[in-house]
C-alpha cells in the first residue's frame, strides 16, 4: 500500500465495496454472475489490503479458523487415495472460506456494509415477485428451473434465500414498532408474509422449514420478554395451523418424508428420505475407516462408488456428497477437520452475541448454515456457501468495527 497513490487506494476501496454488493444482489440469481463479480472484488480488494491488520484477523478464531480448515483441506490431498483431478475438485469447495477474514477487514473500514444488506434483500424481493408471476403465467420465456414458481435455481435454495430474509425483515419491522414508524413495520411483515406464503404454497425448501422454526426458538430467547415469548408462540401456531390445513403442497412434502423412508425400509426403491439414511450410515462406516485425519481431500465420491458397487436400490446411488456438513468434513479430514469446522461455527455465534442488526443478521446466517448443514453439505454448495461467507464476513466487519468505537479508550 505504501507504493500505491493514496487517491487510488481510495478509488480501489469504493469498487471493491460496489463489487461486494454486486455479489449479494447476484447471489439469488446467478451462480456464474456471483462467480465473476467474486473475482473483480477479489482483484480490487487485495490492492488495498491492510497486511498487519490481515494478520491480526488470522490470529483470532473468527477469522484464523475458516483458514485453518481450507489448510487442513491442502494437506489433506496429500493422503487421498484418488487421482489429482478429484483431489482438487474437493479442495475446491473450500477455497471460498478464505474470503471471510478479507471481508471483516474491507467492512470494519467501510460505511457500505448495510447497503449490502438491503441490496441483497431487495434482490430476494424481486425473486419473490418473479415467483408469483410465474406462477400467474408458468410459461414466461425468463423461466431458468423445472420447478414450479422458481424463476432459478430450486426450490430448496429460494426458500433458504427467503427464510433468511424473513428474519432480517423481523428485526427491522420490530424495531420500527418501537419507534412507532407503523407503516415501515407494516410494509415490512407484509414481505416476510408473502415470502412464507411463497414456501407454503409455491415451492417448500423443507430444511428451510426447520430453520424458520429453530430461528423463531432463538428469537424470543434473545429479543423478546415473557410477554412477547407467548404472543409470538400464538402467532406461530396460528400461522402454521393455516398453513398446513390450506395447503395440500406443504402437507404432501412434509409427510413425504416418513412415508419415504417407511418405503426405504420394507423395499428396494429408491426415495429422497431413502436415500439420505443410506449416505449418512455409509459416512458412518467411512469415518470408522479412518477417524483421526480422514481419507483425504476429494475422496467423497470414489468412497460412495466404492461402497455402491453391485448394489439396488439406495444402496446403489452413488453420491457425490453426503448431505451434511460435518460427515463431508470428517469423511476427507477425520475427526480433527471436524472439530475445526465446530469451532469456526461456534466463534461465529461468539461473535455475533450482541443486539445490533449486524449482529442479529450475522447471527442468522450462521444458526442457518448449522441446521441447514445437518441435511445437506450447505458450506461446500456454491450458493449457501457464498451466502455464509459474505453473510458472516460483512456483518463481522461491521460488528468488529462497531466494537472498536465503543471500546473505551486506554488510559495514559
Amino acid at each position: 500500500m505504501t507504493a500505491v497513490p493514496r487517491p487510488h487506494i481510495d478509488r480501489m476501496m469504493r469498487l471493491a465495496d460496489g463489487l461486494a454488493i454486486g455479489v449479494a444482489v447476484s447471489l439469488p440469481w446467478s451462480t456464474s454472475a456471483t462467480g465473476i463479480l467474486v473475482v473483480l472484488w477479489l482483484v480490487a480488494l487485495v490492492p488495498t489490503l491492510d497486511w498487519p491488520g490481515l494478520r491480526r484477523e488470522l490470529a483470532t478464531p473468527a477469522g484464523g479458523l475458516p483458514v485453518l480448515l481450507v489448510l487442513l483441506g491442502l494437506i489433506g490431498m496429500l493422503w487421498a487415495d484418488v487421482p489429482l483431478h478429484e483431489r482438487w475438485g474437493g479442495i475446491g469447495s473450500f477455497f471460498k472460506l478464505l474470503a471471510i477474514p478479507l471481508l471483516f477487514i474491507q467492512f470494519r473500514r467501510s460505511e457500505r456494509g448495510e447497503a449490502l444488506f438491503a441490496g441483497y434483500a431487495v434482490s430476494c424481493v424481486v425473486l419473490l415477485l418473479y415467483s408469483f408471476i410465474l406462477v400467474l403465467w408458468p410459461k414466461l420465456p425468463l423461466h431458468f428451473s423445472n420447478d414450479y414458481g422458481v424463476p432459478v435455481k430450486n426450490a430448496a435454495s429460494q426458500s433458504g434465500e427467503f427464510a433468511t430474509c424473513i428474519f432480517g425483515f423481523l428485526y427491522v419491522a420490530v424495531e420500527n414498532a418501537r419507534r412507532q414508524l407503523w407503516s415501515r413495520a407494516a410494509g415490512l411483515i407484509a414481505i416476510m408474509v408473502a415470502m412464507f406464503a411463497n414456501m407454503v404454497f409455491v415451492a417448500t425448501g423443507r430444511t428451510a422449514l426447520v430453520v424458520i422454526l429453530v430461528l423463531l426458538v432463538l428469537y424470543a430467547i434473545k429479543q423478546l420478554t415473557a410477554r412477547g415469548i407467548l404472543i409470538l408462540v400464538a402467532a406461530t401456531v396460528a400461522v402454521g395451523a393455516v398453513g398446513w390445513f390450506s395447503s395440500s403442497y406443504l402437507r404432501m412434502r412434509v409427510e413425504t418424508i416418513w412415508t419415504d423412508l417407511q418405503v426405504y425400509e420394507k423395499t428396494d426403491v429408491r426415495t429422497s428420505s431413502g436415500e439420505r439414511a443410506e449416505f449418512a450410515k455409509k459416512s458412518i462406516a467411512f469415518i470408522r475407516e479412518a477417524p483421526i485425519f480422514g481419507h483425504g481431500t476429494g475422496t467423497i465420491h470414489a468412497l460412495f462408488i466404492k461402497a455402491a458397487a453391485g448394489k439396488t436400490g439406495a444402496e446403489g446411488v452413488a453420491a457425490a456428497n453426503p448431505h451434511n456438513q460435518t460427515f463431508a468434513v470428517a469423511i476427507q479430514l477425520g475427526l480433527v477437520g471436524a472439530l475445526v469446522l465446530w469451532a469456526m461455527w461456534i466463534a461465529h455465534l461468539w461473535m455475533f452475541r450482541g443486539g445490533g442488526l449486524a449482529e442479529w443478521i450475522g447471527f442468522v446466517v450462521v444458526v442457518q448454515n448449522i441446521v441447514g448443514s445437518l441435511f445437506n453439505s450447505h458450506l461446500f454448495d456454491f450458493l449457501q456457501g457464498w451466502v455464509y461467507v459474505v453473510g458472516v464476513g460483512v456483518a463481522g466487519g461491521i460488528t468488529l468495527k462497531r466494537r472498536l468505537a465503543n471500546k473505551p479508550a486506554t488510559a495514559p
